[in-house]
């Protein structure tokens, strides 16, 4: 068993490896611009949003509003003329700045489930293949399967949460030879 606190040095490594993997996938690949198609009439959609001063939030429309109110004959009607929306409200100016100091931060939490998974189930001076995959398993994990729920419950496009999940194993991967190599003796 390898305690938490002693494999500081590969969760912080880790987390800075994939903050840095994940700027090059988003800034330089480009596989991921065409996650988000452009809005018809988008110019009169935003005035239209801006009109109706839409605070920051989730949203769905149409909206029950509760379990009873999905049997309201007034919601099934809206739900089968279409369109379905869900959206996020941001409010405007917002700057990329706490997403970065997020995902970061994040990243450094799935490094913590790694390093307290793979050092329950290893000890020092376990083989690289082994803390390869303990490690790995779990950063994948953390990085990945959450996804899979938008796409099933919110219809988001299944192409964008795949290739999100393909990221999510890229960080899996990076995490897991970050901990194989820096595993204590």
């Amino acid at each position: 068993m390898v305690p938490v606190m002693s494999l500081w040095l590969p969760i912080l490594l880790a987390a800075v490896i994939v903050f840095v993997t994940s700027s090059v996938i988003h800034m330089m690949l480009g596989y991921h611009h065409n996650d988000y198609r452009k809005l018809p009439k988008e110019d009169e959609a935003l005035a239209a949003f801006r009109a109706l001063a839409i605070p920051p939030g989730d949203y769905a429309m149409p909206c029950a509003g509760s379990m009873a109110g999905m049997n309201d004959p007034a919601y099934v009607e809206k739900m089968k003329q279409g369109p379905i929306v869900y959206m996020t409200v941001l409010p405007g100016g917002t700057g990329m700045g706490l997403s970065m100091v997020l995902w970061f931060l994040y990243a450094v939490v799935v490094g913590i489930f790694a390093a307290y998974i793979a050092g329950r189930a290893l000890a020092p001076g376990a083989p690289y293949l082994h803390v390869f995959r303990f490690a790995g398993c779990t950063a994948f994990v953390g990085y990945s399967l959450a996804l899979l729920q938008h796409s099933i419950w919110y219809k988001r496009n299944w192409a964008t949460t795949l290739k999100s999940m393909f990221d999510g194993l890229v960080y899996g991967l990076l995490t897991a030879g970050v901990f194989g190599w820096l595993w204590p003796e």
